[in-house]
């Protein structure tokens, strides 16, 4: 009855319940051109085609972004990715270039400039990668699977797909700014939810056919819940760093003096590592399989999930963005001047440098362990369902990215509540772990 009543509390709020609907509504809209086809381009055929190709493993895996639109070539087949790719690119550039670096630092001003950046960087991957996608079609069976090719089917497709992703692009940051929750992570969210209720249908299916043991299903679905309980227990775990502040009497009045607790998340870096490992891995190897080169098709086939390759690749990457995301969200140094600043110490340790270095010291040790627990998450489950076989997706990424967008919607929305004096939806206890 509790958490009937808090999420009634929504709707007593007018303006959260209006960001709430409007976050639906636009995630209705993008579902909906999911389903809208490319034109020239026979989908249902082509579908059928990479579900029997050596491509179908990397097409199931990368189509888990995109909510099934990339193998049926609708017109949001490139999904959100391309924007991915184009912010990874200019996170990047901000360390390797000043300029931009600055910008970084500029405050509001500086986030504009780089989102507008990020916007270009967009369109130009999505031309980019539509043009491969638009080719590879051209030469896959000989040409069966487009119906007028040549460069007018190029440049159709070319302005369909980059102008579907422009649109999905705007839809996130409309979300983010008019609605609940981080856009893009939504979107992501949508496309991975949507697979799930035919998943089910075909796992139930294949078990009253005899073609996969009812234990088996049992025992996938256990491994999953118990994924979901080791996300949540890890995404809001932390580590408390004491604070002291020293007293300060200015006149009659005693200032300061009170202890309180730096917090450190052990995944400070959320589901982005997993992200943009993926989408750095799987589209080249994605648009690979479309080219009928036997050597390209072979280099396809190693970067599928499950093989050596792909594990090896996708754990170092998962480990060096999980680094990478948390030095630029997380400055040591930054949060050491402001201790100094405000009379704030760690209890044994001096202030300044060596308050920055300890901070510095502790944060890569939890990352460290993130890491370990964000590769466990994603790959272990990829190996046995590659391993048994299994046609439906209980992926340790699809888990540990619906898992984290949801904690960060339901925590965007607690706060809502509390700010207007309304229980949150926890009752026990708020959300941790997400308070930057």
């Amino acid at each position: 009855m509790g958490a009937f009543s808090s999420f009634q509390n929504i709707f007593k709020i007018p303006e959260l319940k209006s960001r709430v609907f409007f976050t639906l509504a636009l995630l209705a809209v993008y579902r909906v051109g999911a389903h809208i086809p490319t034109p020239g381009i026979n989908g249902e055929a082509l579908s059928e085609f990479l579900a029997k190709s050596a491509a179908g493993a990397l097409m199931g895996f990368f189509d888990m972004f995109s909510g099934g639109a990339l193998s049926r070539v609708t017109i949001f087949a490139l999904g959100i990715m391309p924007y991915i790719s184009a912010s990874i690119i200019l996170q990047l550039l901000t360390v390797v270039i000043p300029a931009i670096g600055k910008l970084a630092k500029e405050g509001e001003a500086g986030r504009k400039k780089i989102v507008r950046y990020t916007r270009y960087g967009t369109v130009i991957i999505s031309a980019i990668q539509s043009f491969g996608i638009a080719a590879g079609l051209e030469g896959m069976q000989g040409g069966i699977f487009v119906q007028n090719p040549g460069w007018s089917f190029r440049i159709m497709t070319m302005i369909t797909l980059t102008s579907g992703t422009a649109f999905i692009m705007w839809l996130g940051e409309q979300i983010t700014e008019r609605g609940i929750g981080n856009g893009i992570s939504l979107i992501i969210f949508a496309g991975i939810v949507a697979r799930f209720p035919a998943a089910v249908v075909s796992t139930v299916n294949l078990v009253k056919a005899g073609a996969i043991p009812i234990f088996l299903v049992i025992f996938l679905v256990a491994m999953m819940v118990a994924i979901v309980g080791g996300i949540i227990y890890m995404e809001r775990g932390q580590r408390k760093i004491p604070v002291q502040y020293a007293k300060r009497v200015v006149g009659r009045k005693v200032y300061g003096g009170q202890s309180t607790h730096l917090p450190l998340k052990i995944n400070t870096s959320g589901v982005i590592p997993p992200i943009f490992a993926s989408s750095i891995i799987m589209f080249p190897a994605t648009v690979a399989g479309f080219i009928a080169i036997p050597w390209v098709q072979a280099f396809a086939k190693q970067l599928s999930p499950g093989t050596v390759l792909y594990t090896t690749l996708y754990v170092s990457m998962i480990f060096f963005f999980a680094y990478f995301y948390t030095a630029i969200i997380f400055n040591p140094v930054d949060i050491a001047d402001n201790l100094k600043k405000y009379g704030g110490y760690i209890p044994g340790i001096r202030p300044g440098q060596k308050t920055s270095e300890y901070i510095y010291k502790v944060l890569s040790r939890l990352t460290f362990v993130g890491g370990i627990y964000l590769a466990i998450v994603c790959i272990i489950p990829e190996i046995l369902i590659t391993r048994f076989n299994i046609p439906f997706y209980f992926g340790g990424t699809s888990l540990l990215i619906a898992v984290g967008v949801a904690l960060d919607t339901v925590s965007q929305i607690e706060s809502h509540l509390i700010t207007r004096s309304y229980e949150g939806f926890l009752k026990k206890g708020r959300l941790k772990g997400r308070r930057g």
